[in-house]
């Protein structure tokens, strides 16, 4: 089969793109053709398809003439549409995986596919596809006002980056491309939402049901491999991005008033950490709280492991992110917020534990809670959630997605 992947990023900067170069690695392992398409970035892995990639666009740091240009680039970029024509011809594939192209690439690459009849399957990472900021997130609050493309609240709000010009410029291209162009409706065969709350989600703002197909992503680890007593650890962890949307200053008042919780370590990087560290300060636990660089590998599991429990204490609606499914690969017992996808794979007070979103005083319950618990047994109910999303499961369901959409193109 020769499959053709699209993302912006080719370099490893979140979950998408992990899962794009992981996946692009093991159907090339597999026997499988792979070209990609992204943008040429200093950090960008070696590629031998990257004479096609497009010219680096961040618009933050750009030329004032390329910041000028921007707004049109994003709506349609003649740049991509050309280069990927060109990639299309060259390579001819089967089948087109879409991963995240907003903004850099922009949809004008459907329009290619669309006219050389090739079928187009969009993996769903976040909440761009209808959402003008990603993240359902606004003030603080989960929000869905652009329900019905009603794109003019994304204005009224400054939901993009708090910047009115921004907001104005996202909020028409969310316009453009979903109710002039319909360009998404048109060229996309089939989305992959890896939750069920993300499927639920993009069908209540208008995506037809019939085109989102519901694949979790994996998690390979040779803790899944066998349920196995995990030890219980010392310190309560908290890792990932320290960014507002993570609810990390809930898990702080959280552990002001609960004077008897185990410390807590917090990993990780991102634009709240210095307002975190003086938050700490100000509830007077600066004594419970370790703050450590973003860790990664061994080290980051090594640190997983000698945790008394995973605390992920989101405000927004969180997919289906990396930090649960890892977590619950090593047997860890994690408290999550009742948000988005993560409910899908914690049944509260056996593989874990649920507190309401935003509520500190309900994780302070569970937290306390955690000494009159067999933690070990919770641990390997954790295991078992994520038993069947391996590597190789997932892939065998990929593929017959991929075959199917062929088929019937």
């Amino acid at each position: 089969m020769r499959i053709l992947q699209v993302n912006k990023f080719h370099y490893l900067r979140g979950g998408a793109e992990k899962y794009f170069l992981d996946m692009s690695e093991k159907l090339r392992h597999d026997g499988h053709e792979v070209a990609v398409f992204s943008m040429r970035h200093p950090k960008n892995l070696p590629s031998p398809w990257e004479k096609y990639f497009v010219s680096r666009d961040s618009f933050n740091e750009s030329k004032l003439r390329d910041r000028l240009l921007a707004p049109g680039r994003i709506i349609y970029s003649l740049e991509s549409k050309m280069k990927f024509k060109r990639l299309v011809r060259d390579f001819r594939p089967d089948i087109i995986h879409i991963h995240n192209i907003y903004h850099q690439l922009s949809p004008s690459i459907l329009s290619v596919a669309k006219k050389n009849q090739i079928p187009v399957v969009m993996h769903l990472h976040d909440y761009k596809l209808v959402c003008p900021n990603y993240q359902l997130f606004v003030g603080g609050q989960i929000c869905y006002r652009c329900r019905r493309h009603r794109y003019c609240q994304a204005v009224k709000h400054c939901c993009f980056h708090g910047s009115r010009v921004k907001s104005v410029l996202v909020a028409l291209e969310m316009f453009i491309h979903h109710r002039l162009w319909k360009i998404y409706e048109r060229a996309v065969n089939l989305y992959l939402a890896p939750s069920n709350f993300m499927k639920e989600t993009v069908v209540s703002f208008g995506i037809p049901e019939a085109k989102v197909k519901v694949l979790y992503n994996f998690i390979d680890r040779p803790g899944t491999k066998e349920e196995k007593n995990v030890p219980v650890g010392e310190y309560l962890l908290y890792y990932g991005r320290l960014s507002p949307e993570k609810g990390i200053n809930v898990l702080l008042e959280a552990l002001k008033i609960t004077p008897s919780a185990p410390s807590l370590k917090i990993v990780g990087s991102g634009p709240e950490a210095e307002k975190l560290e003086l938050s700490v300060k100000a509830l007077g636990i600066q004594d419970q709280v370790e703050f450590l660089d973003a860790k990664f590998g061994t080290e980051l599991e090594q640190i997983i492991l000698g945790s008394k429990a995973v605390i992920i204490p989101s405000v927004w609606a969180e997919n289906m992110p990396f930090v649960l499914l890892e977590s619950l690969a090593l047997g860890k017992v994690v408290i999550a917020s009742r948000t988005g996808g993560l409910p899908e794979l914690i049944e509260n007070g056996t593989s874990g534990f649920l507190f309401e979103n935003g509520n500190a005083d309900d994780l302070a319950n569970k937290i306390m809670a955690l000494d009159s618990c067999d933690l070990e047994s919770i641990g390997v109910a954790a295991k078992r959630e994520v038993l069947d999303l391996t590597l190789e499961k997932h892939y065998k369901k990929l593929l017959d997605i991929y075959h199917s959409l062929i088929k019937k193109s």
